[in-house]
């Protein structure tokens, strides 16, 4: 099957899932088509899929990653004498051990259709199998995940091995102590569930920027005031990089490090 071919297949299998969705028409323009996919795969709640279903997903899922171009670890350096990285780009993109997701406390993902929030990129292009898996571990606990807490699944289609799922705090007003310290909790427990794993390398995103409302500056002196101590006496990371999307959070990152 070509992509268009495999595209198709989801697009309208996904359709079929949804009896409000039945009448919908697919676009013939590639790009709305792709769109369209990625709308369905957001709304659609965690459950099973079939085989078939999966297999070509999958197929579909990697292709389009690997036309994107994945990025090797080996191809980021560190600053100075540091175990620290910066990089600017689509951390879905990141050949790591471990990427870590700015998760909401329900962890299933974001269900508004096309959101350019991380959350809804990684669920998006690791595939169905994510949100599940998330449901499952939120089921198995009881409850939903705590601020300043995390649980490690699978990447699934994504070119890392793990994805690392955070709960960032929501700041209103002006920004407290305790705010910092949810936030370095969110640093530290994502370190540790990757140590745990014996990961080498992991990835953070500007956990609790953006929409949730830390101040940029501060959330990047917090991520690498914590990744500095948990180097100190961890030798299992050899690598921590700070993945940016904005070039505001690339210019405070670099800031920073190169002070180091």
């Amino acid at each position: 099957m070509t992509q268009q071919e495999k595209r198709n297949y989801l697009i309208t299998k996904l359709i079929s899932e949804n009896e409000k969705l039945k009448d919908i028409e697919i676009p013939s323009d590639e790009e709305e088509q792709k769109q369209m996919l990625r709308g369905l795969f957001n709304i659609r709640p965690p459950r099973d899929a079939s085989e078939e279903f999966l297999k070509i997903q999958n197929k579909y899922l990697q292709e389009e990653i690997k036309n994107k171009g994945v990025v090797e670890s080996k191809n980021i350096s560190c600053i100075a004498n540091t175990k620290l990285a910066l990089w600017k780009g689509d951390i879905t993109l990141l050949k790591w051990d471990a990427i870590v997701n700015a998760a909401n406390s329900a962890m299933t993902g974001c269900y508004v259709p096309n959101h350019r929030c991380i959350d809804n990129c990684i669920h998006t292009f690791a595939g169905v199998q994510l949100r599940l898996a998330c449901q499952k571990i939120i089921d198995e606990q009881g409850h939903e995940e705590k601020t300043g807490g995390a649980k490690i699944t699978s990447a699934y289609n994504l070119p890392c091995k793990y994805v690392l799922h955070t709960v960032g705090p929501i700041v209103q007003g002006a920004l407290t102590k305790n705010d910092k310290e949810l936030l370095a909790s969110c640093y530290n427990s994502c370190l540790q569930l990757a140590s745990e794993k014996k990961l080498e390398s992991i990835a953070f995103c500007c956990i609790s920027t953006g929409v949730f409302g830390f101040p940029q500056q501060e959330a990047a002196e917090v991520a690498i005031e914590v990744s500095q101590k948990f180097l100190l006496t961890n030798t299992q990371i050899k690598k921590i990089i700070f993945n940016v999307f904005k070039q505001s959070d690339y210019d405070i990152y670099k800031n920073i490090l190169e002070k180091l």
